[in-house]
């Protein structure tokens, strides 16, 4: 049988997995793994890897002779060394789409929780306080600016729920056509304009290396004084350090972030003590329907390269030009 290994897990029941990939005829080795030396110790003889956030390395992905793909049972895949995964002709898969609905509830949930101060309101009644003046003023939803850094699936989801909210949606996308923003009827601006005119910043890129940090001291300034940051996609795509500054000075109104850049939280770190900082547990992509989907789809795309043929989502797409592969010679 082949040995598939899972690295990290969050769910007590694996009958989902076993029996998916029993019928595939592949057998199930799921560790908690943290560390680069966990990873080693059991995927050694691998012959495929699902993973969520325990570090594939490259010293992990050369060990690991046998292993024809590393499948995330995520979206994301920064904690895979994917250049090494291609050099070794290891197919690197995700779930791209699994908690679009998801996480674009959750974004909008947060701008809606900094535009009518709800925590702020909670956390004074806990302290016996009834006055709607406690927080501060309070404007307006419809009519204000969200700009969305990012235009893929979640955040054209995010549009489509603030739309009828009454709110002017403006987003910042390199990478996409106009005809892709004019289709949700959504403006596509800079990076420097999206900042300077937005009442809510909402973040939704991956982390890679142009992107870490890509939200820091110098794109802070540029926010409204009285508007709000929202990050839903990665920690580390918004410098804390300066994050924590701007907000501790008021310089803007407040951030909602779920991901931070050291996870499982840090609750030393001070974004915890400021009053206008509302953060969740990484938890935007998270409900009981989008975690069946991913952990299906996780496991359907592992059986998929053992039966000899390509997964639906490739990430490194350059192996689809090589014949080499540890896989071997696929079919579509």
């Amino acid at each position: 049988m082949y040995k598939v290994v899972l690295t990290d897990y969050a769910w007590i029941d694996l009958t989902l997995e076993q029996e998916i990939l029993e019928k595939g005829g592949a057998e199930l080795i799921a560790k908690h793994c943290s560390t680069e030396s966990d990873v080693m110790a059991v995927t050694a003889e691998a012959d495929a890897i699902i993973t969520e956030y325990a570090p594939i390395t490259r010293a992990v992905i050369f060990a690991a002779k046998k292993c024809k793909v590393i499948s995330m049972n995520a979206a994301g895949y920064d904690n895979v060394d994917v250049a090494a995964a291609t050099e070794a002709k290891v197919m690197v898969t995700n779930v791209p789409d699994y908690c679009y609905e998801e996480v674009a509830d959750h974004a909008m949930a947060l701008i809606l929780a900094c535009a009518r101060r709800v925590v702020n309101f909670c956390q004074n009644i806990s302290c016996k306080i009834w006055d709607f003046k406690s927080t501060g003023q309070i404007k307006r939803i419809r009519g204000q600016t969200l700009g969305l850094i990012g235009f893929g699936g979640v955040s054209i989801n995010v549009a489509r729920r603030a739309k009828p909210f009454g709110m002017r949606i403006i987003a910042y996308d390199p990478y996409l056509p106009p005809e892709v923003f004019d289709q949700e009827g959504v403006s596509q601006v800079s990076l420097e304009k999206l900042l300077t005119d937005s009442d809510f910043v909402s973040v939704h890129i991956p982390k890679t290396p142009e992107t870490v940090g890509l939200i820091s001291e110098k794109q802070l300034g540029m926010m409204k004084p009285h508007s709000f940051l929202i990050n839903t996609s990665r920690g580390g795509i918004v410098d804390e350090t300066a994050l924590n500054e701007t907000l501790k000075c008021g310089r803007i109104e407040g951030a909602a972030l779920d991901v931070l850049a050291v996870e499982p939280a840090d609750f030393s770190n001070p974004l915890f003590e400021l009053e206008n900082a509302v953060i969740t547990p990484h938890c935007a992509f998270y409900s009981e329907d989008a975690m069946i989907e991913v952990r299906t789809r996780a496991a359907e795309q592992v059986l998929k390269v053992l039966a000899g043929e390509w997964p639906p989502n490739l990430v490194n797409l350059d192996l689809r030009e090589r014949t080499d592969l540890r896989a071997g010679i696929l079919n579509d």
